[in-house]
């Protein structure tokens, strides 16, 4: 009896050994998991429906095959889209928050807001996805055909036209901004929660005009119940046919280029950063992306690493600077 007590005393002794061995190997292994093992989620700082959450839903599917795992598009509008900014920045750096950023919330926020609860520092660049002009356009019931128009009827009537713009500070905002400084116009800016917002209120005709992102604008003048006037760039583009450009519409020296790139927290893994990189590097090289970006007026743009789009933020930083510093662009 003493024998076999012994020996079911040592066989239980093994057992849980082997159970603990066990259970600490699948625990390591848990922790040694190729990135990623689970859901990222996708922050957007505006509203859905416009330009920046039409980018993220286009890229999001592919970017999801490309990663193995599900890559979940949150939008957290407000703040000109600091509020996303702002949570991206506090989210653990393991590469499962990533934010769709414009320069808004990279470069002007902070420089309109230094009382802001992050800054650019607090988020790493991973690559620009891409670049597009601004569209002008204006509710069809105001008779303005073109640039030159516009101007004349905004000094015949100083501050009379309202332009909507996805909110205070936004790129659109600013391209205003530039466009009234440039111009010696005045007009009423009317800041929305977002892009589609905007739009909105000028097909309604509550404002008049919007400088607006093309995803936002291009379906409303397609269906002909917005009026494209111009775009942002010195050239007129295939992106938004039979629009003119700034050069052509007599306005030379206005120029505005609108992109969209991919954050993660400062933090992050150089190895995480690396395989959203290529990740996305692949997705944006997809025709079927490519295409459905083009036919809403946008290009892709992508970076050749996160260096390379880190030096192009310091430049493009030094220019939304200067353009808030010089067209004197406050917080309201």
């Amino acid at each position: 009896m003493h024998i076999q007590f012994k020996y079911k005393k040592n066989a239980l002794l093994t057992s849980v050994l082997l159970l603990s061995t066990l259970s600490f190997t699948g625990s390591s292994l848990a922790q040694t998991s190729p990135y990623p093992n689970k859901p990222i989620r996708f922050l957007v700082g505006f509203a859905p429906a416009g330009a920046a959450d039409y980018v993220a839903r286009v890229i999001s599917d592919p970017l999801s095959k490309a990663l193995g795992q599900p890559v979940i598009v949150e939008n957290r509008a407000g703040a000109g889209s600091s509020i996303a900014a702002d949570l991206a920045a506090k989210a653990a750096p393991d590469g499962y928050t990533i934010l769709l950023a414009s320069p808004s919330s990279i470069s002007v926020n902070p420089a309109l807001n230094p009382k802001l609860n992050y800054s650019a520092k607090d988020l790493l660049p991973v690559t620009k996805v891409t670049s597009s002009p601004l569209v002008i356009a204006v509710n069809t019931s105001t008779g303005i055909n073109s640039i030159q128009e516009l101007i004349a009827k905004a000094k015949s009537a100083p501050g009379v036209l309202n332009y909507a713009t996805s909110g205070n500070g936004s790129a659109p905002h600013l391209a205003a901004a530039l466009f009234l400084e440039q111009a010696g116009v005045e007009m009423m800016h009317i800041p929305f929660k977002g892009g589609s917002l905007a739009i909105q209120s000028v097909v309604s005709g509550d404002t008049q005009l919007t400088f607006g992102t093309p995803p936002s604008v291009l379906p409303m003048v397609q269906a002909g119940r917005l009026k494209a006037i111009g775009v942002s760039w010195q050239e007129s583009t295939n992106l938004v046919p039979g629009v003119p450009g700034m050069k052509e519409s007599g306005m030379p020296d206005y120029s505005m280029d609108f992109w969209y790139g991919i954050f993660v927290p400062v933090g992050t893994p150089a190895t995480v950063i690396q395989k959203l990189f290529e990740a996305t590097q692949s997705v944006m090289a997809l025709p079927n992306v490519r295409s459905a970006l083009a036919r809403e007026g946008t290009d892709v743009s992508v970076s050749e690493s996160p260096a390379a789009f880190r030096d192009f933020l310091m430049q493009d930083e030094k220019f939304w600077i200067k353009l808030v510093r010089d067209a004197g662009v406050k917080l309201d």
